[in-house]
């Protein structure tokens, strides 16, 4: 018997040397990958490493062994309190560098506590570390309390998973600036039954983009039904399969991109697995539109004063998304590079949100906020292009009761088309922005539907406001014909009497901005500037126009008040018949005052309700905290 096996083997052996050059490598099964579903059990899970996230405490996690939802251990994470200087934030990745199939689970489990009651800001699957990871999941709408809770995050596609590094992911920031801990345990790969019925979330189901670009096709997350209740999971677009009605149009890839081919329409049907989903999205592929042929300026400013959110000057903070997909927002959002340089482009804009609440960003140091854009559209006025920063407060939620916001408006000759305009804001003109320190939200917003946008970053540099404004006020772009205008360059203007009346506390100028006539009050308590020898009739006007500028604080309580007089049907002041309505503007109102920035007070005459009549207005009084303010283009129009 020993023999024959032998004899066997030999022969065996024989045939191999014989047949070995010609094998088909390619006829070799893959090598398989463990599939422990272990994270970290009273333990970590076999051959996993922990990376630290760019800017987050590096010695976040330890091993706890007093409190543990099961066993002898947790995991503890240490979350810095904010101006922690050992970090940012609590956050990192488990990695299992040889790769772990987990195409035999539907979630990933685990139980956790906080010492206080607090959302956490993203925990999930997928992220492995390398900037190149294609299976990410999350869920970001959590929150811990002090007591131990199982949480599950549903798998997308668990087919996907099959070579999976990503184990595990967290990021935590501080809430209400106070540090705490929070504790995980059995954080592992389970296969449950009680999650059903997925459906896709789609940002928009039509995209529209030049021929030989490639497109985000906008697939957001995974809405499950757990337990009865939906749960929606972030998921990256490579989970789903892409499927093109006209490949000669558009085209598809594995990464959930789409790529303009050439000029008509296309139909993208989306699957998740085997399972289509009910909405198509529609591609429009146009003619290449103008895009600059040169990178934005470097920027200049110390790596040391800077909290970056995009540039490849600085290292970034964490965003959670360049395009929140918020209701009615058209926005689409391509990652492109221009001479080199990443940019984010932004077409069909109408406005957009952009997060970071995984953390905040404390910028209550920063002094400025700066971003570079270029469009290709125009920008002549009245077009604007407008920046809203939005803080959420010491609570850290949006709707908390201690959110502020202050929007500025940017036009022409500010606003340029086809060239890169640098906008450097001093965080002062963010007037409404009560404080600095949870930055949440940067919102985009106006007339340009293409809009190129690079070194968005926040910085400390000097908090010198100039005295007066660098640049001309924007040029009004109304009909002349639909305005009766009390001063502006851009018209003919009717008579007035006295830009300060002998019974004013005010002192007024007339100087020059830019090229352009400014009127310029300084000592300003009230100022009355009348127009009686020829009262103006703005019986068919809609709005009250000028625009306002100031180097002193306009946050709360500062206040700024604009009043109209009319004499009535008599002409003379008080005569009987006198109407009036005085409006208060401060940071907050629409529209908002602000500091050393062009602002267009552009205001609806509805809003002087007290004005009953407006056939004969005479008078026009300003007044109000700020001492210096400069005044252009004070008009009525239609």
């Amino acid at each position: 018997m020993i023999t024959r096996i032998f004899t066997c083997l030999l022969s065996m052996a024989v045939l191999i040397l014989t047949f070995g050059c010609q094998r088909d490598i390619g006829l070799l099964a893959p090598a398989s990958f463990p599939t422990s579903g272990e994270v970290f059990l009273d333990g970590f899970g076999a051959g996993l490493d922990y990376q630290a996230f760019s800017n987050s405490k590096l010695d976040a996690i330890s091993i706890d062994l007093q409190e543990k939802q099961a066993g002898e251990k947790s995991l503890r994470i240490t979350v810095p309190s904010e101006g922690d200087p050992s970090g940012w934030y609590a956050g990192g990745a488990f990695v299992a560098p040889g790769g772990r199939d987990l195409s035999g689970y539907n979630a990933l489990t685990f139980w956790a506590k906080a010492s206080m009651v607090a959302p956490i800001g993203l925990v999930g699957i997928g992220n492995d570390n390398s900037g190149n990871s294609l299976y990410p999941a999350s869920r970001s709408d959590l929150t811990f309390t002090t007591h131990w809770q199982k949480f599950v995050v549903p798998i997308p596609l668990a087919s996907k998973l099959s070579a999976e590094k990503g184990m595990f992911q967290y990021s935590i920031g501080a809430y209400e600036k106070a540090g705490f801990y929070v504790w995980f345990d059995d954080i592992q790969f389970e296969n449950l039954g009680s999650i059903a019925h997925p459906r896709a979330v789609i940002a928009s189901t039509t995209l529209t983009g030049e021929a030989g670009e490639v497109l985000n096709a906008g697939i957001t997350g995974v809405t499950f039904n757990i337990n009865g209740v939906d749960q929606t999971v972030t998921a990256a677009p490579a989970y789903f399969t892409l499927i093109s009605s006209n490949e000669s149009v558009a085209t598809t890839s594995t990464e959930g991109k789409i790529t303009a081919m050439d000029i008509g329409s296309a139909e993208i049907t989306v699957k998740l697995g085997d399972v289509e989903v009910a909405d198509k999205i529609t591609v429009t592929v146009v003619s290449p539109a103008p895009k600059p042929l040169t990178a934005a300026p470097l920027p200049t400013v110390s790596a040391t004063d800077v909290i970056s959110l995009f540039s490849n000057a600085y290292d970034n903070v964490n965003v959670n998304t360049w395009n929140t997909g918020w209701l009615y927002s058209t926005a689409v959002l391509t990652d492109m590079q221009i001479a080199g340089d990443d940019v984010k482009r932004y077409t069909d804009l109408n406005f957009v949100g952009i997060e970071f609440t995984a953390p905040a960003i404390d910028a209550s140091n920063m002094t400025h906020f700066h971003l570079d854009i270029w469009t290709p559209d125009p920008t002549a006025a009245p077009a604007a292009f407008k920046v809203q920063l939005v803080d959420f407060g010491a609570n850290g939620v949006y709707g908390g009761g201690d959110d502020s916001s202050h929007e500025l408006s940017f036009a022409s000759p500010i606003l340029k088309s086809e060239t890169w305009v640098s906008l450097d804001i001093p965080l002062t003109a963010f007037a409404g922005l009560a404080n600095r320190s949870h930055l949440a939200q940067l919102v985009l917003s106006g007339d340009p539907n293409t809009v190129y946008v690079d070194n968005v970053y926040l910085y400390k540099g000097s908090t010198t406001i100039p005295t007066e404004p660098s640049a001309a006020a924007p040029t009004p772009a109304f009909s002349a014909s639909d305005v009766v205008s009390l001063f502006s360059n851009a018209y003919t203007n009717v008579q007035v009497d006295t830009w300060s009346a002998t019974w004013d506390n005010a002192n007024v100028a007339d100087v020059k901005i830019a090229g352009d006539d400014v009127k310029k009050y300084t000592n300003l308590v009230f100022a009355g500037i009348e127009f009686t020898s020829q009262t103006v009739d703005a019986s068919a006007m809609t709005h009250f126009h000028m625009d306002f500028w100031t180097p002193d604080p306009t946050g709360s309580p500062a206040v700024f008040k604009i009043k109209l007089v009319d004499f009535g049907a008599g002409g003379v002041f008080g005569g009987g018949d006198d109407v009036e309505h005085e409006l208060v503007l401060n940071a907050t109102t629409m529209p908002a005052i602000a500091t050393g920035a062009w602002v267009s007070l552009d205001i609806p005459l509805t809003a002087f309700a007290g004005m009953t009549t407006k056939g004969h207005v005479a008078q026009l009084i300003i007044s109000g905290d700020p001492n210096t303010v400069f005044l252009d283009n004070v008009l009525f129009h239609k």
